[in-house]
């Protein structure tokens, strides 16, 4: 089997090349020195979660019978081994970065991150005062027993394993309230040591034993995702603690353990190579998201501040602005707090009679839930739909759903069988005797914290038929509805994927009658086999394709016969790039979208996502600049080519790094509407 075949790239060698990308800004000496460490720290907290949810799936596939096996496209053992062969590699580029590129940067800047062989003796013994103050009585110890599997360690736990005389296994388990670095005592400069030095220089203090690090992930699938009988709500309450249990998927081991030790621990978790990565002598480097900076040098990326809209910036109620005329909100460039402001505005204004969204990911501190809460509380009709599947956010979005029923929201729970992924909001008004509908349509979650740090877009808009088929797709949320009959929304999983064939056949046709014929999509991910075929064939007719994919993207550009007028980019900065756009050429009448959903089969048939066309020029124009800048990208865009080596697009063109082009050209724009 050729898991890299000419037509479809696998998806997950595919989002290992992703997460190879967010290794290449760590790479990257262009970038600040700590956007570099962070950098590292996303590439570490990316891998677990695939190990935890990817790698788990495929091993459920290892579970079903030869036969069933058979007909499945994916070989599960070559697939393994192929992804182990893509992570050690990556594995090995991560501790050059580290070793030889980021330890000599912060050592010019006098920062120096030692190890306990280097401690001085002075530092040894601050080392061996802060282990018995702040170590010794919150460290848990467990030594194996000779037997197999006899030994259990936690999900995404850090521990420490030495090996004592008598063979035994000995961990040491880090505790996760316990900070991870230590500042020590320097004449000149700053000491930094991670505290796992700290225990292993007291290991080797007082029991000459030697520690290495290992760290285990474990299966995090809830695998209820298709159940379809009893209170699912129930379900996924009763499955969250097995996620801390479950199936080891991989086994990370500091690569100077020693081979004897290495078998041992395979013994005693019962595990094999297939399971085993080689990593760093130091794990869960998403620790570094809180190194400290000692300096009064600033090391990271200055200060980001989101612009208001220049359309809100008048004191004119939002409910009035919105309805003159739709308003395109760029996150992180343009602020969050225009659509905390509008909910804080519905919820003091007596002409507002209901308040309806969808949460797929609620932050722990949000003010949105909390005027959400503050809403019930006063008396308007409030609906909240949380989507308790959202993968580790389901704790935190019960928790959310508890709060609002008390104050006597009506809160709807995840339908088994499907997830609901749109980012909606919707309001009735009553406005001279009528009631008026404002919708809100979102690529990026409700969540003001991944608003600063997601590249999104949202659609503020009064336009009666949109919004009215919004109010239409609430009501199949709410189960008082079955289908909704839309023209101007296009909705998973009813007519999204009829309606993107629908336009892709269009301009098929257009390109075999002369007419202007191209697709520019923007999209986190690229899977749908039927619709990449479906472009390959608009490729094969004519039609120009360009593709700005930011994760998965198993489509193959640049395919003699197959994809030769495809080309692919895909942009990893500062911003996580997380927006949708989906623009046709429509034979000279451009049409474009902007919605929750990816091209991807779960998107397509197993979520209600919802997809909004862009009919203000204004906002056209807007969303057309931002794709066009993209597109223009020759700094932080990468080549997608047939191997997904992750070239960078270089050119003769003055250098264009899209990010900071947008954020400049909205600047401008907010100050040249400045009333």
């Amino acid at each position: 089997m050729k898991l890299n075949t000419t037509s479809f790239y696998n998806r997950d060698l595919s989002w290992l090349r992703f997460n190879h990308r967010v290794l290449q800004e760590a790479n990257d000496a262009q970038n600040p020195l700590y956007e570099r460490i962070k950098f590292l720290a996303i590439f570490s907290s990316n891998l677990d979660e695939f190990f935890k949810v990817r790698v788990s799936a495929i091993r459920q596939i290892k579970q079903l019978n030869k036969p069933l096996r058979k007909k499945l496209l994916t070989r599960p053992n070559k697939l393994l081994k192929a992804i182990k062969k893509e992570v050690d590699a990556q594995q090995i580029a991560f501790g050059r970065i580290f070793n030889e590129e980021l330890i000599p940067a912060l050592a010019a800047h006098k920062i120096y991150l030692i190890n306990y062989r280097e401690f001085t003796p002075e530092q040894r013994q601050f080392a061996a005062d802060y282990y018995m103050r702040e170590l010794h009585d919150v460290l848990q110890v467990i030594q194996s027993e000779s037997g197999m599997g006899t030994t259990f360690l936690k999900n995404e736990a850090l521990y420490l394993v030495g090996q004592t005389a008598h063979g035994y296994l000995k961990f040491i388990e880090l505790p996760a309230t316990q900070k991870r670095f230590v500042q020590l005592p320097k004449n000149e400069g700053y000491a930094i040591t991670f505290v796992d030095d700290i225990i292993k220089a007291h290991g080797i203090e007082t029991e000459q034993m030697e520690f290495y690090a290992l760290k285990i992930s474990r299966d995090a699938e809830l695998y209820i995702e298709n159940e379809y009988s009893g209170n699912l709500l129930n379900k996924i309450k009763a499955s969250l603690p097995k996620r801390q249990s479950g199936q080891i998927t991989r086994a990370l081991v500091d690569e100077h353990m020693p081979e004897p030790m290495v078998q041992a621990v395979k013994t005693v978790l019962e595990i094999n190579n297939t399971d085993l990565v080689l990593g760093s002598t130091y794990h869960n480097f998403k620790d570094f998201f809180s190194f400290p900076n000692p300096t009064n040098h600033r090391l990271n990326a200055a200060p980001f501040i989101p612009q208001e809209h220049p359309a809100f910036q008048n004191n004119t109620a939002i409910f009035t602005t919105v309805s003159k005329a739709d308003r395109l909100l760029q996150f992180p460039y343009h602020s969050f707090n225009t659509v905390l402001q509008w909910l804080e505005e519905a919820v003091h204004d007596p002409a507002v009679r209901c308040i309806k969204i969808s949460f797929y990911r609620i932050s722990k501190t949000s003010k949105m839930a909390s005027l959400l809460v503050k809403a019930a509380t006063k008396g308007i009709d409030v609906l909240v739909f949380i989507e308790t599947k959202a993968r580790f956010d389901e704790e935190n979005n019960i928790q959310w759903g508890e709060r609002l029923e008390k104050a006597g929201a009506r809160v709807l729970y995840s339908y088994p069988g499907i997830k609901i992924h749109a980012k909606i909001l919707y309001f009735e008004r009553r406005e001279q005797d009528k009631i008026r509908r404002y919708g809100y349509i979102s690529t990026g979650n409700f969540n003001e914290k991944t608003a600063t740090l997601y590249a999104d877009y949202a659609l503020m808009t009064a336009e009666p038929k949109i919004t009215k088929e919004l109010g239409k797709v609430f009501k199949v949320i709410d189960g008082s509805l079955i289908i909704p009959k839309t023209k101007k929304l296009v909705v998973s999983p009813f007519n999204l994927r009829q309606t993107l064939v629908k336009y892709i056949k269009r301009e098929i046709q257009n390109a075999t009658q002369g007419k202007p014929a191209y697709i520019q999509l923007k999209l986190n991910s690229l899977q749908d086999q039927q619709l990449i075929e479906h472009l390959y064939d608009a490729s094969r007719a004519g039609v120009n394709i360009t593709l700005n994919i930011r994760g998965i993207c198993c489509l193959v550009p640049g395919v003699p016969g197959q994809s030769e007028r495809i080309t692919v980019i895909s942009i990893v900065d500062r911003f996580l790039e997380h927006g949708r756009i989906y623009l046709f050429a429509n034979g000279g009448q451009e049409r474009m979208f902007i919605g929750s959903a990816d091209w991807m089969t779960r998107n397509l048939d197993h979520r209600i996502e919802v997809v909004v066309p862009i009919e203000d020029p204004a906002v056209f124009s807007q969303l057309k600049h931002a794709m066009e800048l993209q597109f223009a990208d020759n700094v932080k865009a990468r080549q997608i080519d047939q191997a997904q080596q992750n070239n960078f697009v270089r050119n003769d063109r003055p250098p264009l790094r899209s990010q900071y082009a947008l954020a400049e050209w909205i600047k401008k724009e907010g100050e040249t509407r400045q009333p």
